[in-house]
């Protein structure tokens, strides 16, 4: 078993393991910490104190807490917050003046304050020499320019969500998943890339959460469209509802007119083989939709 402690960076929602600088620390829920990183040493906060994981759980080799983050730490954090929006604003122009075809998304210096990082995004290669120079004669301090893509500006930048919550992205997941449209499928929603997509313009990350049940339930629901006996005689399938396992059907009365019923799947008679479904996974996607995926 493995001593782990969980720590965030910045405003992410992706919790990193390190490993306690020594068996007798305790580190509080919110708590700054110094720890060990690819980048160096940096600066996070605490999120859960120590706790034991077991060896197999690990996916690779704990990076370990040099120290507790001290007044002077948190001090010069805040400094450091305190010169981005005039970093930014300075690098925006500067971009401009060379007429490059960039946008800069943020910036953020390291936790000693030796090196200042753009965050941006391009649809092509980029020539930024000359910007360089224009940066390391202005800040006196290592630069760093990393393409980010949009997804991950999306991550960055956060946002209100269609649903009214704050992106996935932004405030919920650590990892970006992979999402497919047959994932929109599996759920029954229209293939409309404004219903679809987030403010990425990408897929929604949420279609991913509950597919294994919408996967699961999909193939057993009576396809829309299609012929089922109800109690009241047979019908068309016009919608079905996969979480609560009902399905509205158009009925066909006598005297010519249609009635709408909503019925337990289960009370219904119908075939749904392995065929259909197979044959509702090759239809032809939309441009529209397809362009979603490029």
């Amino acid at each position: 078993m493995a001593k782990i402690i969980g720590v965030k960076f910045k405003d992410t929602a992706k919790v990193y393991y390190f490993a306690p600088a020594n068996d007798t620390d305790v580190y509080e829920v919110g708590s700054g910490v110094i720890v060990d990183t690819a980048r160096g040493n940096e600066y996070g906060k605490v999120v859960f104190g120590v706790r034991e994981l077991a060896d197999e759980k690990l996916t690779h080799a704990l990076k370990s807490v040099i120290r507790k983050a001290t007044v002077k730490d948190e001090k010069n954090i805040i400094e450091n917050e305190k010169k981005i929006p005039d970093a930014v604003k300075f690098a925006e122009e500067k971009i401009a003046e060379l007429k490059l075809e960039m946008k800069l998304i943020s910036a953020e210096y390291s936790f000693d304050g030796k090196k200042l990082i753009f965050y941006f995004t391009a649809e092509k290669r980029v020539d930024f020499r000359e910007l360089l120079k224009v940066f390391a004669s202005k800040f006196h301090t290592r630069i760093e320019l990393r393409q980010v893509g949009i997804r991950d500006e999306t991550k960055m930048l956060g946002g209100i969500a269609p649903c009214g919550r704050v992106c996935c992205c932004a405030g919920s997941i650590g990892d970006f998943g992979k999402v497919s449209i047959k994932m929109a499928k599996n759920q029954g929603l229209h293939l409309n890339p404004s219903k679809i997509s987030g403010l990425c313009g990408r897929l929604m990350c949420c279609l991913e959460y509950e597919n294994d049940y919408y996967a699961e339930v999909y193939p057993t629901m009576p396809k829309i469209g299609g012929t089922v006996g109800t109690p009241e005689g047979e019908g068309v399938v016009v919608s079905n509802d996969m979480l609560k396992l009902i399905t509205k059907v158009k009925i066909q009365k006598p005297d010519g007119g249609e009635v709408y019923k909503d019925f337990p799947t289960d009370r219904l008679e119908y075939k749904r083989n392995k065929q259909a479904v197979k044959e509702d996974e090759d239809e032809t996607l939309s441009e529209e939709v397809e362009k979603i995926l490029d």
